[in-house]
């Protein structure tokens, strides 16, 4: 399968998955979950859905994991009314560490820039 249908589905599912958690699930725990990135598997089967919260609690971060594992079902129904695909893929959802990589680099820059 092409690339480029490859991540056309990803940035479609990517979408759809930040509506649906908006608009859909009213789980509380789920409230203020952003969907950076979706990678999907070449045969579309599995998509690893990546998400980042505005709280740096690990309490915080287990209650969204386990508010987005509750609510799967509800996001991969919705997903099947709103795309046309032969099969959902199955959903594995995983903390975006990458932002907050990011704001650790800039503090350390930042405090290197303070000592010159």
């Amino acid at each position: 399968m092409s690339n480029h249908r490859i991540e056309r589905v990803g940035m479609e599912i990517k979408r759809e998955v930040n509506e649906i958690l908006q608009k859909k699930v009213r789980d509380p725990r789920v409230q203020g979950v952003t969907i950076t990135d979706v990678q999907m598997s070449g045969d579309l089967s599995l998509a690893k859905v990546y998400y980042t919260i505005m709280s740096d609690l690990a309490s915080d971060n287990q209650k969204v994991q386990i508010g987005l594992e509750k609510a799967k079902g509800t996001i991969k129904r919705e997903l099947g009314k709103n795309l046309t695909m032969y099969k959902i893929p199955d959903l594995t959802f995983i903390k975006d560490e990458s932002i907050e990589y990011g704001n650790k680099i800039d503090q350390m820059l930042r405090d290197l820039e303070k000592r010159n």
